[in-house]
């Protein structure tokens, strides 16, 4: 009998890691409900792994060139359906996402985000959350979004 099989080593899940939890990457998609394929765990890796702020289709395109457009798109789809990613409206005319936290998959809701007019890239802040706006009577709010517009520090110093 094998001590250590594929199947047991997915079954362990908290590893104690600069005091912070860590999830495989495929045990991620499995707790969210996300059947594990190659496609959605390479996707899923490059985008846990391989951006560092928010990231286009054409930024996960350009980062794994051997994988369709469309598929990415369902793939993006599908893990923003399962609270693994947010989107972003960041008013650049392309939908960006970010990768939830692992802990707490609906920190995506309520955030600012950051966006810069020269480079274009954007960023969560997800310990500022979007203030509380009075609606006027009869109004339901069914999303809100918060972007701040401005110059980041890399395109700062490039003046």
């Amino acid at each position: 009998m094998r001590w250590c099989s594929r199947a047991v080593t997915l079954t362990i899940i908290a590893i104690a890691m600069n005091n912070k939890e860590y999830i495989s990457d495929e045990q991620t998609l499995d707790n969210a409900g996300i059947r594990v394929t190659a496609v959605r765990l390479l996707v899923w890796r490059q985008v846990r792994h391989g951006f560092s702020d928010a990231f286009s289709l054409a930024d996960l395109e350009a980062a794994l060139p051997t994988v369709d457009r469309s598929t990415l798109f369902r793939t993006l789809s599908t893990f923003t359906e399962a609270h693994l990613l947010h989107e972003i409206d960041d008013g650049t005319g392309s939908q960006k996402y970010c990768v939830c936290s692992a802990r707490d998959t609906h920190h995506c809701e309520g955030h600012v985000h950051l966006t810069c007019i020269r480079c274009h890239r954007t960023y969560c802040l997800t310990d500022v959350r979007i203030p509380s706006v009075p609606l006027p009577e009869g109004w339901a709010s069914t999303e809100t979004e918060y972007v701040v517009k401005g110059i980041c520090p890399a395109c700062n110093r490039e003046k």
